[in-house]
């Protein structure tokens, strides 16, 4: 315990050097072994899993059980490869310790865990079969502190624990074979097959949706029950859910226009308003268009207020509201680095656009400033680039009213106006600057 508070006073104190010194260094990816002989444990152990499942389901389930685990492990060993996880992290200790804190009252949770933190800003966490457990670095950026994570980390025990995602796959496969039969039947029929066609699609995907949205509810109550059963604050699971729905439902800060003059003013290129112009849909009346799939019932989870109020009614202790814990020092010198990783995410993401997007606001909130300045040559070089070759779409978005704040439409118009001369000025500029 000593040694490990010395080592935690040493990275407070080498972390606040180093953001005083503005000279942040991005976590390192060389970590070829590391990657090499988790792959090669990976595969052995996902083809023992598909071993046993061949044995456990025979005929045709079993069969395509094993066809979804091969491809399942070999889109996660190529996400590997290309280096979207980091191994060793400064994150991986806090993990394990907030493991064995719910481990220590709770002997239904898996021995055979093995920590991987994803370079993905998003707040999520997912658990492989084979014990792989997946925390995004976009949690600590996200959640307020321990107590927070381990409930993240409980909830997806929960789906661990009761298999979740192997009943969905064996309901996929039941569900395919009922639809095979129906489909023989629409294309025997001689009246409205593609509506009958078009209804059996629907009705698959809200089944599917339905069933996901239960097993939310289900694994929210276990891993509620696994989280009560430890050290940490019970409310904190609340919390925890409505700091969630605070990412689904909370407005994007604004970029204000002084912010765009300020960095896109420069020596060498005068700001123009022109650039701010933004493309006219106001004749485009959106009410014309009617959905043909319900979007309620489309939706993978429930409502967060609706699972909220599912957890206070099972479990009474929860009606209180507290306010969030304070974060331990632990906690917030990773908050911190995970903060200072977004842009590093978004760049190995090859989300160019929203680095920009995300740099200017940090810069205009006035954080390290030399930081994100480089931050913006690196994307604008990257757009310049994509510009260049034709295929910027595949780096920034296109303006879509319906689905956008106005803040970020304005930067989308913005960056479009943009010309290929202009886009490289700008990269060059800050680029110099760093």
């Amino acid at each position: 315990m000593i040694m490990i508070k010395k080592y935690l006073f040493f990275l407070l104190l080498s972390f606040s050097v180093i953001c005083s010194a503005q000279v942040y260094k991005t976590i390192d990816t060389a970590d070829y072994i590391q990657r090499k002989d988790f792959i090669k444990n990976y595969s052995v152990n996902n083809e023992l899993l598909i071993k046993n499942l061949k044995t456990q389901y025979s005929g045709k389930t079993g069969i395509e059980l094993s066809k979804i685990y091969k491809e399942v492990g070999k889109n996660f060993e190529k996400q590997v490869k290309n280096k979207d996880f980091v191994f060793n992290s400064v994150f991986d200790a806090k993990v394990k310790n907030l493991l064995e804190r719910l481990r220590k009252n709770n002997p239904q949770i898996p021995q055979n865990l093995k920590i991987l933190i994803a370079k993905d800003n998003t707040p999520n966490a997912y658990c492989f079969a084979d014990g792989t457990f997946v925390i995004n670095m976009g949690l600590f950026n996200w959640l307020n502190n321990d107590d927070q994570l381990a409930a993240v980390i409980s909830h997806e025990l929960g789906h661990k624990i009761t298999e979740h995602t192997m009943k969905s796959f064996l309901n996929l496969i039941n569900q395919d074979q009922l639809d095979k039969l129906v489909v023989q039947d629409i294309k025997s029929a001689k009246e409205n097959r593609n509506q009958r066609a078009f209804n059996v699609l629907k009705n698959r995907i809200y089944r599917k949706g339905a069933e996901n949205r239960k097993q939310e509810m289900q694994a929210d109550s276990l891993g509620y029950a696994v989280f009560k059963n430890s050290d940490f604050k019970k409310n904190e699971f609340i919390n925890t859910l409505k700091r969630l729905e605070d990412f689904d439902t909370i407005s994007p800060r604004t970029l204000k226009i002084e912010t765009y003059k300020k960095y896109f003013g420069l020596p060498n290129q005068e700001f123009k308003d022109k650039w701010l112009k933004k493309e006219d849909f106001s004749l485009y009346n959106y009410n014309n268009f009617n959905d043909k799939l319900n979007k309620d019932s489309l939706k993978s989870h429930p409502e967060i207020a609706l699972r909220i109020t599912n957890l206070k009614k099972l479990f009474p202790e929860l009606q209180a509201e507290l306010k969030d814990e304070k974060a331990s020092e632990s906690y917030a010198v990773l908050e911190k680095i995970a903060r200072m990783e977004t842009l590093p995410n978004f760049y190995h993401s090859e989300d160019y656009g929203v680095g920009i997007y995300a740099s200017l606001q940090f810069l205009q909130d006035g954080e390290e400033e030399k930081y994100y300045k480089s931050w913006l040559g690196k994307c604008f070089a990257k757009i310049y680039e994509a510009r260049k070759n034709y295929n910027l779409n595949r780096y920034l978005d296109r303006v879509d009213p319906k689905n956008q704040s106005e803040s970020y439409q304005q930067f989308l118009n913005f960056m479009w106006n943009l010309s290929l001369d202009e886009i490289k000025n700008i990269a060059e500029y800050y680029q110099k600057e760093s």
